[in-house]
């Protein structure tokens, strides 16, 4: 007698849940196909006075990752659609890169991302999960190193660090890296551009951290999950008063997960290195200011709670 009554009562249940789970974006059959998602405000967490863009790769691949914030600023996609996968951080999703996969902005069409300058500051915050251990994985910034037109970046697992004060590089392994220039090319006296601070923590595979990388025309700080992750001599890695090198209209562009190479055969097509980040990405973002101590902590406390509902 009761059963036709009690199958309505569970489809109507149903039907209430997957309609929650559409205007939440929580749902994986949400996003249709071929939505284009609009500009829109960063969230409040992140919007604080300097920021660039910010992106929560929540689009499918084959789409460009739209960014949030002052500036509309797409990455487009290299070396093949990048997926997304249900796992994120500031929604559902993130987007999964394959090695020498990457994502990228050209230099004309993001003149805010080109931070440079006597004065200049800049952060960049990052919320990824690392599939591989694999050397030098740089996560996004501003940074041609063929080409002696290095500007900014967030590298992770570099096998050197250097002191600041000597500029002598002894062992790291897996930590993270805020990196600057103000030659564009190779440190002085030196084979590569050794000004970089260097976390201590080492970061493991396949774990989210969240990381941020500032310079405040006193020294370049690395943080890992809304602390700076001190390290004597090498972070903070004091560099005062020190310009970010100016590429001028024919610099590097904006990339994420690969560095700006132009003589790799083929660019921005299919580089012949293996070499670049290999996980998933769920957020970016960048100022031109550095954050203080207590706002990459606010930031992270609120990432935190925005991934633990999304879990």
């Amino acid at each position: 007698m009761n059963e036709l009554p009690n199958r309505l009562i569970h489809v109507l249940g149903s039907a209430l849940l997957l309609t929650a789970l559409l205007s939440t974006g929580r749902c994986p059959i949400a996003e249709a196909a071929d939505e284009t998602i609009p500009h829109r405000p960063a969230p409040k967490t992140l919007d604080l006075p300097g920021l660039i863009c910010f992106w929560d790769f929540q689009e499918i691949g084959g789409e460009p990752r739209r960014s949030m914030g002052p500036h509309d600023y797409p990455l487009r996609e290299h070396h093949g659609k990048i997926v997304r996968v249900q796992d994120g951080v500031w929604g559902p999703y993130s987007s999964k890169i394959e090695q020498m996969q990457w994502l990228s902005i050209d230099r004309g069409d993001c003149p805010a991302l080109m931070i440079h300058g006597k004065d200049a500051q800049f952060t960049v915050l990052a919320w990824i999960k690392r599939d591989s251990e694999r050397r030098w994985q740089y996560i996004a910034g501003v940074w041609n190193e063929t080409e002696a037109e290095r500007q900014y970046a967030l590298f992770v697992n570099g096998h050197r660090k250097t002191d600041y004060r000597t500029f002598t590089r002894t062992k790291a392994d897996c930590q993270a890296h805020a990196y600057m220039s103000i030659e564009g090319g190779n440190t002085p006296g030196n084979f590569a551009c050794f000004s970089y601070a260097t976390g201590a923590t080492r970061l493991e595979k396949n774990t989210w951290y969240f990381l941020a990388a500032t310079y405040d025309q006193q020294s370049l700080k690395a943080y890992v999950n809304g602390k700076l992750d001190a390290l004597e001599y090498c972070n903070p890695f004091v560099y005062s008063g020190k310009p970010i090198f100016d590429g001028g209209d024919h610099g590097a562009d904006f990339t994420v997960a690969q560095r700006a190479i132009p003589d790799w055969k083929g660019y921005p097509g299919t580089p012949y290195e293996k070499q670049g980040f290999s996980g998933q990405i769920g957020g970016l973002a960048v100022y031109d200011r550095a954050l203080s101590a207590e706002q990459v902590a606010k930031v992270h406390a609120a990432s935190e709670v925005r991934k633990l509902g999304n879990d």
